[in-house]
Parts: structure tokens; C-alpha cells; sequence
């Protein structure tokens, strides 16, 4: 459906016909104007007034009608296409989500198009209307206030998700952290990381297209602006690279903290067993009955067999605790 619809004419909000094509045709004749039109999850019926007005690409059309696509910038002959992957955290349950958004810039005109969950893009159209001189950028003064609200919230869930990761690596190092639960939890949040990369990474290339030269409908006074939201992206999918290094880290200690603690079980089942061992094999000796063993007519036979099984016993325990078997 339509969120919003406006004309902006030097900076400000302005007034203008409901028909989309008047509505342009008024924003191009002024020369200083332009309309942007927000849309959420439309149909296929809705997104075709939209696009016919505007005469977008076929294929940027269907990409925004099927949406699931990475971060891209796309040039056409009447428009520039940028898919961007807003990224959510949810504080209820420590996860990471996305949605889609993409922005169609042409002539006088910039058409958003929002699919999935998280908030919409009216706080960007009130903090950007607070902004006239940031507006007298034209369509491009979208595109980049956009692409900033989106690169703040990466920057804002890398920092939660480190904040994850330090709770993470205290259990991990616990005493008794190391447990097969553990294992499933540094997966799952490598899994949320993963998500996070495929959002942030590929948006590289299109931000630094954005800030070069080249780029229709960018005007060359514009790019400092996508400069400044590159570095932030920069910012941020440094922190995801470090927090995917940091999980790998992790993992591996896990994993080592597991095998050391097998190999001290090891230990300590062979210990118990070996003193087993020793008085099994006494009793299984005497157990034999032979008759030349002078010992089975005397009367001290009996204890003394008892009491060197207990000596031994007591000795493989003694070496075993000294060496930290058990």
C-alpha cells in the first residue's frame, strides 16, 4: 500500500495534485521539485500504477514485486535502482532479522519500496523535512538519508551482538562452560552473523559506486554525502568480520576445552580401573587353588592376600592423585 506521497519544492514539503502524473508533471515543470511516493509490500496491481507513471524497468519492477534480493545498484535509461537489506535485532530473543528495501531514483521522482518487518521509513521523511538543505539535493537527498538510517542500525546491532558475544565467551571460559549446549549456541550465533554479512558486505560496492563519479541521477555535489555512509558501512562490517573471527575463536576453544576434558575422564576411568585390576588379579590367582602354595595352610594366608591387595590399591591411588588422575 501507499505509505506517503509528496512533493518537495526547494527543500520543503509541499502540497500537491493526488494523481501521480500530475503530481510529476507539476515537480518536473517547477524545476526545483520532486515527488516521493513510499510504498510497503504492494501488490502487484498497486506497484503497476506506480511504475507505469513512472516508466520503470520491467526487471526492476519484478525485483520489486518478488523482493529476496541482495544489496544491489542497478542503472537504467528512466531510473537507478538500489536494493538495500535493513538488519533488525530482537532484544526478546537475541536474534537477527532482515527485510528489503529499495529505492527507485529518476527525474524528479524517488519511489521506496519496504518489504518485511521493523520499522518504516516515516522517521527518516521527519528527521530528512527538518533538513531543507539537505532536501535542495533532490531525489539524491533521499536515496542517501535512506541508505543512512539503514548503515546507523548495522552499526547499532554489530554493537548488541557484541555484547552477545562477551556474555558468550564468559561461558564458553567458564569452569564449566564446556557442554554440548554450548556447541549449538556459538552455531546459532554464527548463523545470525552470517545473516548480518549478507546484508552488510555486499552493500559495499553500490555505496562506493555512489560516492564515485558516473552515477546517473547522483548529482557530483551529493557524493560526499554517500562517502560519509560508506565509512560507516566500512565501520561496521569491520565489527561483523571481527565478531565472525571472535566466533571461530570460540568454537575452537570450545572444542579444545572439550577434548581436555574427555581426555581427564580418560584419566581418571583408567586410574579406577587399574586399581580394580590389581585386586581381580590376586584374587583370580588364588582362585586357582593350587596345592603347592604354602600360604593356603597358614593361618595368616588369608589376611596377608587381603592386605596386599589393599596396599596396592592404596598405592596406584596415592600415585594416581599425585599425578592428577584423579
Amino acid at each position: 500500500m501507499i505509505v506517503d506521497c509528496a512533493i518537495y519544492r526547494d527543500g520543503t514539503r509541499t502540497d500537491g495534485p493526488a494523481d501521480f502524473s500530475d503530481a510529476l508533471a507539476e515537480a518536473r515543470a517547477t524545476g526545483d521539485a520532486f515527488l516521493w511516493i513510499g510504498l510497503h509490500e504492494p501488490t502487484e496491481k498497486e506497484f503497476e500504477l506506480v511504475s507505469s507513471e513512472f516508466g520503470l524497468h520491467p526487471l526492476a519492477v519484478e525485483d520489486a514485486l518478488t523482493a529476496h534480493q541482495r544489496p544491489k545498484l542497478e542503472a537504467y535509461d528512466d531510473a537507478l535502482t538500489v536494493v538495500l537489506k535493513p538488519v533488525f535485532y530482537d532484544e526478546a530473543t537475541d536474534s537477527v532479522s532482515t527485510g528489503e528495501l529499495m529505492v527507485f531514483l529518476g527525474d524528479s521522482f524517488v519511489v521506496t519500496v519496504r518489504h518485511g518487518r521493523g520499522a518504516g521509513l516515516g522517521v527518516v521523511r521527519q528527521r530528512l523535512e527538518k533538513e531543507p538543505e539537505v532536501l535542495r539535493h533532490g531525489p539524491a537527498a533521499v536515496l542517501y538519508a535512506v541508505s543512512d538510517a539503514v548503515v546507523d542500525a548495522y552499526v547499532e546491532v554489530a554493537a548488541e551482538l557484541q555484547t552477545d558475544l562477551e556474555g558468550l565467551e564468559a561461558d564458553v571460559f567458564a569452569p564449566n562452560g564446556a557442554d554440548a549446549g554450548t556447541a549449538a549456541r556459538i552455531y546459532s550465533f554464527k548463523r545470525q552473523v552470517l545473516e548480518f554479512r549478507r546484508a552488510s558486505n555486499p552493500l559495499t560496492m553500490p555505496m562506493t559506486r555512489l560516492a564515485g563519479m558516473g552515477v546517473p541521477f547522483v548529482p557530483e555535489r551529493s557524493r560526499p554525502f554517500f562517502r560519509d555512509v560508506a565509512d560507516h558501512l566500512a565501520r561496521a562490517n569491520e565489527s561483523v568480520d571481527g565478531l565472525d573471527r571472535l566466533l571461530s575463536d570460540a568454537l575452537a576453544a570450545h572444542l579444545a576445552q572439550m577434548g581436555v576434558r574427555q581426555n581427564d575422564d580418560m584419566r581418571k576411568i583408567s586410574a579406577w580401573a587399574a586399581m580394580a585390576a590389581v585386586p581381580t588379579m590376586v584374587a583370580g590367582i588364588y582362585g586357582m587353588n593350587f596345592e603347592h602354595m604354602p600360604e593356603l595352610r597358614q593361618w595368616w594366608g588369608y589376611p596377608a592376600a587381603l592386605l596386599v591387595m589393599g596396599g596396592a590399591v592404596v598405592a596406584l591411588f596415592r600415585l594416581f592423585k599425585r599425578r592428577g588422575w584423579l
